[in-house]
């Protein structure tokens, strides 16, 4: 029922914020006060990751701000009008008046989801907007929803799937937004309404996120006139090879419905292909294929469980002694064997084929997997190591794509062949054979030097070493150049150095920290939420995990970022002075036990918190917490 999902207590018709930023804690705050979250900031951390992805304000004074997570206790849409209106970054440009915050627990059922997404496509209708503009309590915004609710179900495309027969419609199409909540039934619905308008049969498919809804037939999509697939997210493509395919955004379904039904019934759409290696034509296939660093973001991404895990319980044999998984040791323990023979023998083997297999991936498609990881054992076994598995997840990746294009032009009768026999065989021959030959050797004396280099550098040396790492960590949080850092370390880690990755977990460590002390000891600097999210910051701070810092550094940049970048140099440069050495990749506090020294460790990440604290302290400004 519609009534379960909005209550009185929480639509306000009267909004005091004024930009995009706080009408989104105005609403956050109206779900949190009246008990429909469990947690407030994971739940706002939702619904700014959405917003990243592009701006929930629609067209006509709309904005739809919507997140689904466990930190959401109840489902419910909060609703805010904001009379003068408020920017927020909307297609047109214009000022947003109506906002439906929608909020979803992690384990909705289709109920629940499809309840939340069919209040949004009321606003499609311009009476209903203009009714909710001017109502004058809560209690009449909720009758005009309740009322328009049931006139609008026969028409919603969460019952479309008794409007047609047989397997004729004139168009079909798809619909799917990055997070299957709002934007994926509001242009279905839009598709819908302007297709009985114009006296048109037509079938909508969501992709929403409990799931595939009215999913089209072979036998719909061979006898439709076009296709239309509005989407921003990878949807199943190959079916439609030989259909005109009008291929969008979501929100111009929303914005445009009648245009695009048009063009499917007179074909004007490009007949859609999918080539012969088995990978899409359509644009959302080619989005992992831009740039070397979303290469690499794939390889270190799908390498991190076997780093984190394997290196952990490697961390967790050396607590018995750093021998005691050797049976010849007189510290040998049994235990400890178990544990490093998984952790090193077997998951911390894995990670540079892993990570080199889906580089290849990224840039080849499955093509380029078995070649990429054969040429990131191939590293390993070498001596090439970390360096040498990412050159060989990026050879075995493009060595795939210029065979792609040699086998172009075999005959269409040998398609079948290629991904199982010819990119297989050719692919893992020529990659091993340049590994072999000309980069393993090379490598493995890069490797070599750059370990005798980091052990024999000065003290002088290797401050400045742990301090650039350190302020890297902290530079974007979670960004490329944090993520740069961080794969430097574990590479360390991968060649039997770990002095740098302690630099590294302490430069990580210290932004959430400092933050959160500053919100303990400096309580007149920060605003109410920004002192319940620093608790949650030593939360976070405590496990490594520096994202924590995030909405701090968004708010105030200049403020925040480069005292955290201070505090973490400093705690980096500590680090490598005391000559402090980490074998676990991740973990926080809860690996200190196992670094060669725990007490200066802990004071090299207390001496970084505590500055980053004071001069966040001395430099933000009081604000007003009435």
């Amino acid at each position: 029922m519609l009534k379960d999902v909005i209550t009185l207590d929480c639509i306000d018709i009267d909004l005091k914020g004024k930009t995009k930023s706080e009408i989104i804690d105005e609403m956050v705050d109206i779900l949190y006060k009246n008990g429909k979250l469990n947690d407030r900031e994971e739940y706002k951390k939702e619904i700014l990751k959405r917003e990243a992805q592009s701006s929930t304000g629609m067209e006509e004074g709309i904005a739809i701000p919507h997140g689904k997570t466990s930190a959401v206790k109840i489902p419910t849409v909060a609703i805010g009008i904001s009379k003068q209106g408020v920017d927020y970054e909307s297609l047109d440009g214009k000022p947003s008046h109506l906002f439906f915050m929608i909020a979803a627990p992690e384990n909705s059922n289709d109920s629940h989801i499809e309840l939340l997404s069919k209040i949004t496509t009321l606003l499609l209708e311009d009476d209903i907007r203009e009714a909710l503009l001017n109502a004058k309590s809560k209690e009449e915004v909720l009758d005009i929803l309740m009322k328009n609710a049931e006139k609008d179900n026969e028409n919603s495309s969460l019952n479309q799937e008794s409007n047609n027969n047989n397997d004729s419609y004139q168009v079909l199409a798809v619909t799917a937004c990055p997070t299957g909540i709002a934007h994926t039934y509001m242009a279905a619905d839009a598709l819908l309404k302007k297709g009985k308008e114009l006296g048109i049969t037509i079938k909508v498919e969501t992709n929403g996120s409990s799931g595939v809804k009215n999913e089209l037939t072979k036998d719909e999509i061979k006898n439709a006139k076009g296709i239309i697939v509005a989407a921003d997210k990878n949807v199943a493509m190959d079916r439609f090879a030989g259909k005109n395919v009008d291929i969008v955004g979501v929100k111009e379904a929303i914005k445009n419905p009648e245009q695009l039904i048009k063009n499917a019934l007179n074909q004007t759409a490009p007949i859609y292909h999918i080539n012969s290696e088995g990978g899409s034509s359509d644009r959302f296939a080619k989005k992992p294929k831009t740039g070397v660093y979303k290469h690499l973001m794939s390889g270190v991404s799908n390498m991190l469980p076997f780093v984190v895990g394997g290196g952990i319980l490697i961390a967790f044999s050396f607590m018995f002694g750093i021998n005691s998984s050797n049976p010849n040791d007189p510290s040998y323990n049994a235990f400890a064997k178990l544990l490093n023979d998984i952790g090193s023998g077997n998951a911390f083997f894995l990670m540079v084929p892993v990570m080199a297999a889906f580089i290849g991936m990224s840039i080849a498609d499955r093509p380029g997997f078995a070649p990429a990881m054969v040429g990131g054992l191939i590293s390993l076994n070498s001596g090439g190591g970390f360096l040498g598995g990412l050159i060989g997840g990026f050879l075995g990746g493009y060595i795939t794509l210029l065979l792609k294009k040699v086998f172009s032009k075999l005959p269409e009768s040998l398609d079948g062949i290629k991904p199982v026999l010819l990119y297989p065989l050719f692919g893992i021959f020529l990659t091993g054979a340049v590994m072999y030959l000309f980069i393993v050797d090379p490598i493995a004396t890069i490797n070599t030097g750059l370990s005798n280099f980091l052990k024999n550098m000065g003290t002088g040396n290797l401050i400045l070493l742990g301090a650039l790492l350190g302020a890297m960590m902290s530079t974007d949080m979670g960004g490329p150049i944090n993520k740069a850092a961080f794969t430097f370390g574990i590479a360390m880690i991968a060649s039997g150095d770990y002095a740098p990755h302690a630099a590294v977990m302490a430069g990580g460590m210290v932004p959430p920290l400092g933050i959160a002390l500053a919100t303990t000891i400096f309580r007149n600097k920060f605003t109410a939420d920004e002192k319940d999210a620093g608790k949650t910051c030593y939360v976070m701070g405590l496990s490594f995990i520096t994202e924590g810092a995030i909405p701090f550094a968004a708010s105030d940049p200049i403020r925040v970022i480069p005292s955290c970048i201070i505090g973490a140099a400093i705690a980096g440069a500590l680090t490598m002075a005391f000559r402090i050495q980490l074998r676990a990749p991740h973990g926080g506090i809860f690996v200190l036990p196992i670094v060669n020294n725990p007490p200066l460790y802990l004071l090299a990440i207390v001496v970084g918190s505590v500055i980053t604290a004071v001069i966040l302290g001395f430099i933000k400004k009081p604000v007003n917490n009435n």
